[in-house]
């Protein structure tokens, strides 16, 4: 498999997407509660010019099981 900036972003995706899963998943487990603490990074950018407006929000809610996730998933990039 050819390494590319495409596939390292899918592999980054991959990675938080199943940090997340396993975060829902944990989430009723209370002694795994340091694991599955989820914190929000929020960004939202927006402007009213006269002719065009337009307003955007990117939410981001990162644990430490997703972080370690997505740390596994570019392990596993460098490794192809």
């Amino acid at each position: 498999m050819k390494k590319n900036g495409w596939t390292l972003l899918l592999f980054i995706v991959l990675g938080l997407i199943t940090g997340a899963l396993i975060t829902k998943w944990l989430k009723r487990v209370s002694a795994l509660s340091f694991l599955t603490d989820t914190t929000t990074v929020k960004w939202s950018p927006d402007a009213d010019l006269v002719v065009l407006s337009y307003d955007l929000t990117i939410r981001l809610e990162l644990s430490l099981l997703s972080i370690l996730c997505l740390v596994l998933a570019i392990w596993l990039f460098r490794k192809l």
